[in-house]
């Protein structure tokens, strides 16, 4: 078995709040990413399999990149995850969540392409922090 990834960017904003709590709740535990502010995310998309005796590759590159962008960036490149995706209406719109949705929205693709499948999700939020997902939960994709 053999891993490729792909690696794309997209900007997008968000806050953090729980509507169940305070403003002054959400302040003490959320600071700063209690306001609206951006990052710049790197996202980074890890397909495995055999390569094809034919291509000599596991996956067309430019296929998984097309994809990626079509299923992800065209979806969040330049938005308000908040106010934007149905998906952050009830869950805070935070790289381990992001992670999931993005998951979801790449798996549904990958799964009629024979040959190969959806390893990891990493995506960065900034210089110092990650997070990687492997695909545990499931389900919410028709909310996104």
């Amino acid at each position: 078995m053999i891993q490729v990834t792909k690696r794309v960017e997209f900007c997008a904003a968000h806050r953090y709040a729980n509507p169940r709590w305070s403003e002054e709740e959400n302040r003490r535990v959320f600071g700063k990413c209690g306001n609206v502010h951006g990052h710049n995310y790197i996202l980074e998309v890890t397909v495995e399999g055999e390569p094809s005796p034919d291509t000599g590759m596991v996956m067309d590159l430019k296929a998984l990149k097309d994809l990626i962008i079509e299923a992800v960036v065209d979806r969040f490149d330049h938005k308000d995850l908040n106010q934007d995706v149905p998906y952050f209406k009830e869950k805070n719109p935070t790289p381990e969540n992001l992670a999931v949705v993005i998951w979801e929205l790449l798996e549904a693709r990958l799964e009629g392409r024979q040959g190969h499948r959806l390893h990891r999700i990493r995506l960065h939020e900034n210089g110092s922090f990650f997070v990687d997902y492997y695909g545990e939960h499931a389900g919410h994709a028709e909310r996104i």
